[in-house]
């Protein structure tokens, strides 16, 4: 098969190679997919520049975190999995630049043919992460407001719509007019452009000095100082990601006294599925919580509703050939996107 990989960390451009390598096969609780979309990432990033990972596959390898397509080969315990067509977490978080990937199961979801390319291959990331810090974190409900930062995003947009599909007012950032626009588009009620103006006193002045129920944070550092000043009593600020810094991700970042005189929830996300003995493993080691796949697999069911019965759309910006990965990847570096890119491969 042929395969996009990492053979010298550096800019995608100089990175990545296109190579012939042997097609993978399933081991025991995996699946393989005959990939046919990869919706890229900013996190596959690391794993071509050589940024901020927890773990450091052995070079030469491929990126890519999240892969679409049908299974075609199954490991001993998987055989009931055989030709379902899926969205997946690949296994490390990498291997998904290729032809065919394998992703363990418990990261893995199927997805109906009533949700047609590109948009299915656009919608598990992005919805499964709203829902994560929407639903299951900040519990939000109609009438309360919420501030998306990186709104035109991936993850950014999947909240916008999810967010008015529950009811709440939308304050949405982005850095260009035209994301702007974009963000009004989805439904957002105050857009504003965070490159040109100061989104906290905004906020401040749209909510009568109160500030927001909610923060939605996927960018980070960059933000965080000024969302703590825009939130209301009892808020729930929702640290979903790092784009701004990701060497933020592990360093100290928070004062105490910023939180504790602002009386508001401090809730982390991160969108990482495992079934419970692998949970209660790194539980044991690490003292953090993995998200259950029974959880993933009725959001997966409640997303899918939502996009078929049309309260809720999957974003795709732009489409890309399998051989203009390098320079869509760039370009998503470079922020010069909105909603989801995806490769379509034939």
């Amino acid at each position: 098969m042929q395969a996009w990989r990492t053979h010298e960390y550096g800019p995608p451009l100089e990175a990545l190679r296109l190579d012939a390598v042997p097609v993978p096969e399933p081991d025991a609780g995996e699946v393989r997919v005959r990939v046919r979309a990869i919706p890229l990432n900013l996190n596959d990033l690391e794993r071509i520049t050589g940024g901020n990972m927890m773990v450091r596959p052995d070079l030469p390898y491929s990126p890519g975190m999240e892969v679409m397509g049908v299974v075609d080969a199954c490991g001993p315990d998987t055989a009931d999995w055989l030709g379902r067509r899926v969205v997946g977490i690949t296994k490390g978080a990498h291997g998904g630049y290729a032809q065919y990937a394998i992703c363990p199961i418990v990261g893995t979801f199927e997805v109906p043919e009533t949700i047609p390319l590109p948009g299915v291959a656009a919608l598990f990331f992005p919805f499964h992460l709203a829902w994560l810090g929407l639903v299951d974190r900040a519990a939000l409900r109609a009438g309360e407001s919420v501030l998306i930062h990186a709104a035109a995003g991936g993850s950014g947009s999947a909240a916008i719509q999810l967010a008015k599909h529950l009811g709440a007012r939308v304050f949405a950032t982005a850095g260009t007019d035209a994301k702007v626009e974009f963000c009004r588009s989805l439904g957002a009620d105050v857009a504003i452009n965070s490159s040109t103006a100061d989104f906290a006193e905004i906020v401040l002045a749209e909510t009568g000095g109160r500030g927001v129920d909610v923060v939605f944070d996927n960018v980070g550092e960059s933000v965080m100082d000024a969302s703590t000043r825009c939130i209301a009593y009892n808020g729930r600020y929702l640290m979903m990601g790092f784009a701004s810094d990701k060497e933020a991700a592990d360093r100290p970042l928070v004062v105490p006294r910023t939180l504790s005189m602002g009386n508001f929830h401090l809730c982390g996300v991160v969108l990482a599925y495992a079934n419970d003995d692998f949970a209660q493993m790194v539980k044991g080691a690490m003292g953090w919580n993995l998200v259950a796949t029974e959880l993933g697999r009725r959001i997966m069911d409640e997303v899918v509703a939502l996009v078929v019965a049309g309260h809720v759309k999957p974003v795709v910006g732009s489409t890309v050939t399998f051989e203009e990965i390098p320079r869509a990847i760039t370009a998503l570096a470079n922020r010069e996107t909105t909603g989801r890119t995806i490769v379509l491969l034939d």
